[in-house]
């Protein structure tokens, strides 16, 4: 017994650690961007008081830039590519998972290769690409490109959950005179939790995302949340007030995300991790 608590509690001191590592940061970009300039650089660690509490960094981002036009641009981005990456990637997954072909194997590495090879390594050519297209200064560009980016993990993850349903509720479904579409449609409930694992796996990368909003679409009317506070750095000085409450502002919708739908995250994180 004695051995069995001291080892939980090394356990949870290890995931307190951990977590105090993960959060300190985070605390710190937001409790600074509530200090003045002068007492940022005097003590970053110390909370902000009377005499140096201060709201020019949000002033700042409001006055010089439409932050809530950012805001629309990277939730537009976000929405439309998960929902499309789940549809395409479940799409396929069922397709893998149900029905015996040649090239099956090949194109299910296909995809699992995309996890090996960065997406920023084709930037050039995907450049090309959407200025071939007429897509450039669109979000639409945006979108395609984290479609394709995220397809990978996606099919990885739902293909084995596919695999996973028994195959006598599928042959039911025919029996009753069910088409292929209706089978796919009653399939998708049940795997719930992988498509939770697909959306936290994905959401976070779209939207802290700086590296292409600023090749593909680096126009006011298409700037993300992430390249609107870039806008306060500059090469010889940066106003780091504004640099710290947009971040701070940057933050909040995942934050909002994860306490409303933590339950469903750690549903999917959890069955994701046994499958």
């Amino acid at each position: 017994m004695v051995a069995n608590r001291w080892a939980s509690a090394g356990k949870h001191a290890v995931l307190i650690a951990f977590s105090f590592l993960a959060i300190f940061p985070v605390f710190i970009i937001i409790m600074n961007s509530f200090k003045t300039r002068a007492a940022i650089f005097a003590n970053p660690y110390k909370l902000p008081g009377s005499g140096t509490f201060s709201l020019a960094g949000y002033e700042a981002v409001h006055g010089q830039s439409d932050f809530l036009m950012y805001y629309k641009n990277s939730l537009i981005i976000t929405i439309v590519s998960i929902i499309l990456i789940t549809l395409f990637a479940s799409m396929v997954a069922f397709c893998l998972s149900e029905y015996k072909f040649r090239g099956n194997g090949f194109f299910y590495i296909f995809f699992i290769l995309g996890l090996l090879i960065p997406i920023r390594l084709g930037s050039v050519s995907l450049l090309d690409m959407m200025v071939s297209m007429q897509l450039v200064g669109t979000l639409l560009a945006l979108i395609l490109v984290y479609i394709a980016q995220g397809l990978s993990l996606a099919v990885l993850v739902l293909t084995q959950f596919m695999r996973s349903i028994p195959k006598s509720i599928k042959e039911a479904a025919r029996i009753e005179g069910a088409g292929e579409y209706k089978i796919y449609l009653l399939t998708v409930p049940l795997i719930k939790p992988a498509l939770a694992t697909v959306a936290v796996f994905t959401i976070i990368p779209i939207w802290n995302d700086i590296w292409f909003p600023l090749i593909l679409a680096p126009g006011e009317a298409t700037r993300t949340v992430t390249l609107g506070a870039q806008q306060f750095l500059g090469q010889f000085s940066s106003d780091w007030n504004a640099v710290l409450a947009a971040l701070s502002m940057s933050i909040v919708p995942i934050f909002i995300m994860f306490f409303v739908f933590s339950k469903q995250i750690m549903s999917g994180l959890t069955s994701g991790s046994v499958k």
